[in-house]
């Protein structure tokens, strides 16, 4: 705060000294506000004053507005870096959200893909099972079909090689029955249709003799003799012995082949087992006949009968 000085006629001696004081500041290379003590600042004359007042008050402003020039100068680069900063920050992020957008583009398309794959497999699979129902459906018709035209016929298995060389085929077959049902041999038998070796060439690999096949008229003389030969259990032929059984496709003898080691193991126990056609097992077992169209089913029901289970543990 700038204090009015009044003047007083008494004061020129003051005043002169301030001069003098004054000249002597600029003659030591001293200017206003630059290291003067407070005895030259109260020598100074007003005007003096306030000119030294202005001039400290101008060299603040004008380190002040410097300082403010590089405050705002610093400001701006920090600015500016924060905003060049901000933009490379933008383009980073711009750049992932591109990448992830393209990226979920390629999932979708990948599992529009799979989808369409998926749909595909399943149409496959469909036809694929419709198929193998038609073929299994078409190979039962040809086994039903096969075994029909069968169903007269009669194979005797054991017969030795060349028995046929001094007798018909026909001759043998009514030997064995004169010699193992000589009841039914008195009764007319319906005609033989054919009679023959099969397979009509001999494997030299084979020690076994060639089945010898009997094709009857009527199925009822075919079943006739068959069950005969069950119940006598051992046929013969010149007392040696054979084996007369039904005659199939080579399809349904396989299905029953696979019965085989059952079976006997069922005899052996008194089961009473036999084959129902095409290739069923039936047998009796706690005074009920059970019987089953494959061994998955026989299993999960020996699996309830612990006796049965024993039974068949090493063929199951």
């Amino acid at each position: 705060m700038l204090l009015s000085v009044r003047r007083s006629p008494h004061q020129k001696p003051v005043q002169m000294k301030r001069q003098g004081t004054l000249t002597q500041m600029r003659e030591k290379g001293k200017t206003p506000g630059n290291q003067l003590s407070d005895e030259e600042i109260l020598s100074l004359q007003e005007k003096d004053f306030r000119l030294l007042m202005l001039k400290m008050m101008q060299d603040i402003g004008n380190k002040l507005e410097a300082k403010m020039d590089t405050l705002q100068e610093t400001l701006t680069k920090e600015v500016q870096g924060i905003k060049l900063k901000q933009e490379e920050m933008q383009n980073t992020i711009t750049e992932i959200k591109n990448s992830l957008e393209a990226a979920n583009s390629r999932i979708q398309e990948a599992e529009e893909r799979i989808s369409e794959v998926e749909d595909r497999l399943v149409e496959i699979t469909d036809a694929e099972q419709k198929r193998e129902k038609r073929l299994k459906t078409n190979e039962e018709s040809l086994r039903e079909l096969w075994d029909n035209v069968k169903r007269t016929n009669i194979r005797i298995i054991g017969v030795p090689e060349g028995e046929e060389r001094e007798k018909e085929t026909e001759k043998i077959f009514q030997e064995i029955i004169a010699e193992n049902f000589p009841n039914m041999g008195k009764e007319p038998l319906t005609q033989i249709q054919e009679a023959q070796r099969v397979p009509y060439k001999i494997n030299p690999r084979r020690n076994t003799p060639r089945h010898i096949l009997i094709k009857l008229t009527k199925i009822k003389d075919k079943e006739k003799i068959l069950k005969a030969a069950r119940e006598k259990k051992q046929v013969t032929y010149k007392g040696t012995p054979i084996r007369l059984s039904a005659d199939f496709s080579a399809e349904t003898l396989q299905a029953r082949r696979e019965w085989h080691d059952i079976l006997n193991v069922m005899k052996g126990k008194n089961l009473q087992p036999r084959l129902l056609y095409p290739a069923r097992l039936s047998f009796r077992f706690e005074g009920e006949i059970k019987s089953f169209t494959d061994k998955q089913k026989l299993r999960e029901f020996s699996n309830t009968k612990p006796a049965l289970q024993q039974i068949l543990k090493e063929l199951l």
